[in-house]
């Protein structure tokens, strides 16, 4: 009994022990982290959210007059004299960065401040400043405004070259009328396109909160400086779903500093219709991946056609850098200002060649240079509503002789008068040439003769 009573007591003892052992070290550690500063971006969002700035506009939308109202015919018949023009009054809200503390000058979106009669800024501080419009760029999405103040903080300017998907970034903005709004996250992708086929697209992609208001607004690496402008979000129902995108700082830089200097953006033009190179099509030119851009066309006396650049070359670098796709090849130039001589690298019958070119003027509002994606369909769809026949025998080939309005073939790009000479790159001079090359073939591409010019049409 007497020993049973001791084990007890020595059980219970040491179990005491260990308790007061456990508090002793969480006393310790509460202690040693006490005197150790717990980790925050509270001292980076501290240092750069006054350069964050909240953009109200107010303007004006003017409904267009009907067409016809001009027109003298339909004026004896119709009473045009009411008003044809309606405007309407609109009211924005968005963000933007200050870029440039001692002038003023402040970075945003085009969407943020287009149609506004009037910009007011408001600052972390809570003063509120009238903005003028510097320049504004819709292609890029990218505007410029400026105030007149002292005591400005701009934001340093990052390298978005050195980004990497995984990095953590930080938002910033005025979502939905909340001023100064801090979200983070991670770069989700790079080099996003295809949002707006218009425009100049490279987005990053971001799971950082993105909410309207927050357009125009910064995203921000953990260094406190700018690697974008927050732009757009993929959304159902206007809401973040994890989704956004930021237009990158290098390429928002070189917009900035047009819009500064000149007050617009003037494009270079190499002259090419150009497509992505997908997985058939590197095998049917047998390269060794699916990237760079695939030359269509070549515009007369362009650019492109004094550097000698021909249809079936595939574009695979500008200035050394690398062409991902059309859509990267169609950014990199558009980039550059006329004048701008550049090195073109590309691949031509299998073998790397690089060529120099003098960019010409861009005249197209649009950004748009290569044609629209073709549908996939069935050999049997594929020259559907066109007829084609042996082309005489003066012009070996295939001669489309017919080709029916909003047919397969018409959607495709063939035109009455074509004349097919090649089909995935091997001469053909009959339709027993070719049967053939069109039977299970993975991608069809075909060259045809157009007012004495040549010109690849991916028909699949």
């Amino acid at each position: 009994m007497t020993q049973s009573l001791l084990r007890q007591s020595l059980f219970v003892g040491g179990r005491m022990t260990l308790v007061l052992s456990a508090l002793v070290a969480t006393a310790t550690a509460s202690a040693q982290f006490a005197t150790r500063e717990m980790p925050s971006l509270a001292p980076m969002i501290e240092k750069i959210s006054p350069a964050v700035v909240n953009i109200s506009v107010s303007g004006s939308v003017t409904e267009g007059a009907n067409p016809l109202a001009n027109d003298e015919f339909f004026k004896r018949f119709f009473d045009f004299n009411a008003p044809q023009e309606r405007k309407h009054e609109v009211e924005a809200a968005g963000s933007g960065v200050i870029v440039d503390a001692a002038k003023g000058y402040i970075l945003t979106n085009h969407h943020v401040i287009e149609n506004a009669d009037k910009i007011t800024v408001t600052l972390l501080d809570n003063r509120s400043l009238s903005a003028k419009v510097i320049g504004s760029d819709k292609g890029s999405d990218l505007a410029v405004v400026k105030v007149e103040a002292s005591g400005l903080t701009s934001m340093p300017l990052a390298d978005s070259s050195k980004l990497r998907v995984g990095d953590y970034v930080v938002a910033i903005g005025n979502p939905f009328g909340f001023s100064h709004t801090v979200t983070s996250g991670i770069v989700s992708a790079l080099g996003r396109s295809g949002i707006n086929r218009d425009a100049y697209e490279d987005f990053i992609q971001t799971d950082a909160s993105i909410n309207p208001g927050n357009s125009g607004g910064a995203l921000a690496n953990l260094n406190g400086e700018l690697v974008g402008i927050n732009s757009a979000i993929i959304s159902r129902s206007g809401g973040n779903i994890g989704i956004g995108f930021a237009i990158p700082m290098n390429m928002a830089r070189s917009i900035m500093e047009q819009l500064i200097s000149f007050g617009s953006v003037s494009r270079g033009l190499l002259g090419v219709s150009i497509n992505d190179v997908s997985p058939d099509v590197a095998t049917t030119y047998k390269l060794h991946d699916n990237s760079g851009a695939l030359v269509m066309a070549v515009s007369p006396d362009s650019s492109a056609e004094h550097a000698g650049i021909r249809i079936d070359d595939v574009i695979v670098t500008i200035n050394g850098t690398h062409v991902r796709d059309s859509g990267s090849l169609r950014n990199s130039i558009g980039l550059l200002r006329p004048g701008d001589q550049i090195k073109v690298g590309l691949i031509r019958e299998g073998k790397e060649t690089n060529l120099t070119a003098t960019l010409g003027a861009s005249t197209a509002a649009s950004a748009k240079a290569e044609p629209e994606p073709e549908k996939k369909a069935g050999l049997d769809e594929l020259f559907e509503g066109a007829e084609i026949v042996d082309a005489p025998s003066a012009t070996p080939g295939l001669l489309v002789r017919r080709v029916d309005p909003g047919s397969p073939a018409a959607d495709r790009g063939l035109r009455p008068g074509d004349v097919i000479t090649k089909i995935n790159r091997m001469r053909v001079r009959n339709m027993a040439d070719a049967k053939p090359l069109l039977r299970d073939a993975p991608s069809i591409i075909i060259e045809v003769q157009r007012a004495g010019r040549s010109q690849l049409i991916l028909m699949r």
